[in-house]
């Protein structure tokens, strides 16, 4: 074990780690959550009235497709006999908890965390059912002061990042490319990340939008870099297995409303950004700002080779080995594991 492993993982947090599953569950439809009683957006299918239940949906916030269908109420107009129940998370770890504790059926994270549910030791049973984004400046290691200048410069300094997320992943890329191997990682959660920031507990930090532009001080890389460095990272959505295999009309449906904020995002970032906005409660210049930081694909592509239909059960094994390498899992299973572990009949399905 190298020392920046050890030093990961004892380090401690200097604030609220992140949100417990209790008290975090928002009932989908009251104003303060959507600003939309659906119905005013269009279903870009055949609503299907044949599905029923309820669905618990877990969201962050981070400016991508979600928060579009969030905003639209458009999977109440889509699915109008199933009761949808958002939670809102701090991060992919906390949802890759309630899968464990199968408080949740579908949920935002980042490859990272999906890396590390799918290995050893926790072994989720889930699947991988979609690519939000592909992340790039959205992400990034931002410095305080005048006196940290590369990477480099983060030897033996303190440094904040929300631990199992794909920003802990870059973090380590980072810092290991740049020799940096006794730098002080502590675990803090977006908002905690705000605090220790504005009263100079720590020294620097690898966060996502929105914390991201409220933090003043200097870029030393982001994940677009460190992805050509060979770790690209992803925000996905993913999904207990079970629900996966009981709830196949759901998922379709799911996909097709996902894969039309997609394409708002690509084709009217302006109006996307708005129901983006009214999510984060920010205005829209910059959400728009933010959104420039990361890719977003359709359903066809999501369907493709480089994504669901392919290449992404390989990333995601290649994340876990580095997460090996660094003492955050204890196994990688082999490669089929990670293909199996990704679900794309459901953007097939939406894709025609």
């Amino acid at each position: 074990m190298n020392r920046l492993t050890r030093l990961a993982r004892t380090a401690l947090a200097v604030g609220a780690v992140g949100l417990t599953l209790s008290g975090c569950i928002v009932e989908s439809g009251r104003a303060e959550q959507s600003r939309s009683i659906g119905g005013t957006t269009a279903c870009p299918v055949d609503p299907d009235p044949t599905v029923r239940g309820t669905v618990r949906i877990g969201w962050q916030e981070i400016p991508n497709g979600d928060l579009v269908v969030k905003d639209t109420g458009l999977l109440r107009t889509c699915l109008p006999n199933v009761n949808i129940v958002w939670s809102k998370f701090a991060s992919g770890g906390d949802v890759i908890q309630a899968f464990g504790a199968n408080s949740l059926d579908v949920g935002l994270l980042g490859s990272a965390p999906a890396a590390k549910a799918l290995s050893a030791p926790l072994n989720i049973d889930m699947k991988v059912i979609w690519v939000q984004d592909r992340i790039g400046a959205a992400e990034s290691l931002v410095a305080r002061g005048d006196g940290i200048k590369t990477v480099a410069d983060l030897r033996g300094k303190r440094i904040a990042v929300p631990f199992a997320s794909t920003a802990h992943y870059s973090l380590l890329t980072a810092l290991e490319k740049a020799g940096v191997t006794d730098a002080q990682v502590i675990n803090l959660a977006p908002d905690a990340i705000r605090g220790a920031w504005n009263g100079g507990q720590i020294d620097a930090t690898y966060i996502w939008e929105p914390t991201l532009s409220q933090l003043k001080g200097t870029v030393l890389t982001d994940s677009a870099k460190v992805a050509e460095q060979g770790a690209p990272t992803y925000d996905l959505e993913g999904a207990r297995s079970d629900f996966v295999r009981d709830n196949p009309a759901f998922l379709k449906v799911w996909s097709a409303a996902q894969g039309w904020a997609a394409n708002l995002l690509n084709t009217d970032p302006n109006k996307a950004a708005e129901h983006i906005a009214g999510q984060l409660g920010v205005p829209v210049d910059q959400v728009l700002t933010q959104i420039k930081g990361y890719a977003y694909f359709d359903a066809k592509t999501q369907a493709g080779p480089d994504h669901l239909g392919g290449q992404l059960g390989a990333d995601i094994r290649r994340t876990a080995e580095f997460l090996l390498q660094q003492g955050q899992v204890q196994g990688v299973g082999p490669a089929q594991h990670y293909t199996d572990g990704v679900y794309a009949a459901g953007a097939q399905g939406a894709a025609g």
